[in-house]
């Protein structure tokens, strides 16, 4: 026996038969789309009506994320737009740095333990001009307490005078780029990039061992994917010590967990061999829910934190060139020994300048250990242009853009960090389809909410918050957004024989929506109601989360 889901309308986003009005599904897998008539061949069956007037579509795959957008609530929060918890709660965004200051003296005035950090998130300075947050505009809180603000980017927290004590960074000869010096000689309290942040962040609440194995986090993380129309989603910046791992393993194979998680293991605190050495001993150890074994290497930091690598002529207004996270000679190693290996490798380019040396030291890993089918993908790549495209096509590369930086930064991207022409070919998506690049979308949650119709929305209508079009000539169909939410970020993480269409043989995953994203005009999009999930044959509705 097996069941026959009925739906106003199903978007298979199969080639070979398009749309359909059943889908039979047995054993969590998808015996096949079409009519009743025509699946009811299969044998014995119950036919379902619960989708009766839904669309369904595949399980919305999101192939950048981090499941810190569940842990981050319990941390104040301190951005700039309005932005909707876990539980349903809106929150106003802040719009100067009076009201930043202000909320954090609100949550701060509710830690009865002086010892114990006050943590924000979703900080975004380029919003209040010139005006930076650091040790002095955090010390209007509390000079006793440890305090740290998580910028938006994720590339830069910002610490008080406390926090940087405990950290030992509040003395005078501190020699690195990440770490700004005030006229006084000591660091201002912003800090930039992984060396600089960990040994503050773990004094503020932002220990990244300590969060991989936060379990309210990943089940909160759930929560909001089932909301969101996702039933696979990746975390790209995990530590994954083994403890964690237990939890993620415990936790995502409990019956009632609706969501396919994938994480990567950052390039931190290992050489490039242990680190894929790390990737292949994972990867043995994952589960249906648990996809273990990539690696996720950084090049650069955050093009609105000016932490990016950016080709001549630099930033539009003359601030100093980004940071390199990673010197040649480690990526051009740990390419090499991914090859080698067989693991997956993705690579965070964020400026121009880090994704041409990303194909540089691929070219030269594969001269070293030429592989077939290795998929290694770019992810951000935002200036990413035509011939760099046309490049990675041929270096059997993918990229994995991220259009939501027009609404949330295009603005600031025209006017202060690019200048109008770069801005207005950023995340250029039409150019990567036409180069034949294989290509996915994505939110980078937390660093903006988790939701790829917002995103679909953002690669076709390419709007600014101010409503500027930001380069018209590359915005991109509805058919091809969709495709990118789906087999196309499925392909980026090698799972496309399971994921991204609604095909016999594959994973009984679907996005179950109250609106056809095809039929509504293009600007409605991001507004496209979810109903909620179907995760390997399992029913979730968002209602219930």
């Amino acid at each position: 026996m097996f069941k026959i889901y009925e739906a106003r309308r199903i978007l298979t986003m199969n080639p070979a038969q398009p749309e359909a009005t059943h889908v039979a599904v047995r054993d969590g897998r998808v015996l096949g789309a079409g009519t009743r008539d025509e699946l009811a061949g299969w044998g014995d069956h119950a036919l379902d009506r619960t989708f009766a007037d839904k669309i369904l579509m595949p399980g919305l795959v999101e192939g950048h994320s981090h499941v810190s957008e569940g842990a981050f609530w319990k941390a104040t929060y301190c951005g700039f737009f309005d932005r909707m918890d876990p539980d349903g709660k809106v929150w106003a965004g802040l719009r100067t740095i009076d009201a930043v200051i202000g909320r954090l003296a609100e949550a701060e005035a509710r830690i009865a333990d002086p010892a114990v950090a006050l943590s924000g998130w979703a900080l975004d300075p380029i919003y209040f001009g010139d005006n930076r947050i650091g040790r002095a505009e955090l010390d209007r809180v509390s000079t006793t307490r440890p305090i740290g603000i998580m910028h938006a980017s994720g590339h830069i927290l910002s610490v008080n005078t406390r926090a940087l004590e405990l950290a030992g960074l509040l003395r005078p000869g501190v020699n690195h780029p990440g770490v700004p010096l005030g006229t006084d000689g000591l660091p201002t309290g912003e800090l930039k990039g992984p060396d600089a942040m960990m040994p503050a962040g773990r004094h503020v609440g932002f220990d990244r061992e300590k969060q991989a194995g936060d379990e309210h986090g990943l089940r909160q993380f759930a929560r909001i994917c089932v909301r969101r129309g996702v039933t696979t989603a990746t975390d790209l910046a995990g530590l994954l010590p083994d403890a964690a791992i237990d939890m993620m393993l415990r936790v995502t194979g409990e019956a009632g967990f609706p969501a396919r998680i994938v994480p990567f293991r950052r390039n931190y605190g290992l050489t490039m061999a242990d680190l894929v050495a790390r990737a292949v001993e994972l990867k043995a150890r994952s589960s249906d829910r648990l996809r273990l074994g990539g690696v996720k290497l950084f090049a650069d930091g955050s093009i609105q934190g000016f932490s990016a690598r950016l080709k001549w002529p630099g930033y539009y207004r003359g601030q100093p060139n980004g940071l390199w996270y990673i010197t040649p000679e480690q990526l051009t190693e740990a390419y090499e020994q991914a090859l080698a290996a067989g693991v997956l490798v993705h690579t965070h380019t964020n400026g121009d300048e880090a994704t041409e040396l990303a194909m540089d030291c691929l070219e030269q890993a594969l001269g070293r250990r030429p592989a077939r089918d290795h998929r290694f993908t770019l992810q951000h790549c935002q200036l990413g242009d035509a011939a760099q495209f046309r490049r990675m096509k041929a270096l059997g590369m993918c990229v994995n853009l991220f259009p939501n930086h027009h609404f949330y930064w295009g603005d600031q991207h025209y006017e202060s960090t690019l200048g109008p022409e770069r801005a207005m070919r950023m995340n250029a998506c039409a150019s990567a389809l036409a180069a034949g690049l294989p290509m996915a979308m994505h939110s980078d949650a937390p660093v903006t909410p988790l939701g790829p119709l917002f995103t679909a929305w953002a690669a076709v209508n390419r709007l600014t918050a101010s409503g500027r079009v930001l380069g018209a000539a590359e915005r991109i169909g509805v058919a091809d957004a969709l495709h990118a939410i789906t087999i196309g970020a499925a392909y980026t993480l090698k799972l496309d024989g399971e994921l991204g269409s609604i095909t016999c043989g594959k994973q009984a995953d679907f996005a179950v929506l109250e609106d056809d994203p095809t039929t509504i005009p293009p600007a409605a999009l991001k507004d496209v109601r979810v109903w909620g999930t179907v995760q390997g044959g399992r029913v979730f509705c968002a209602a219930d989360i």
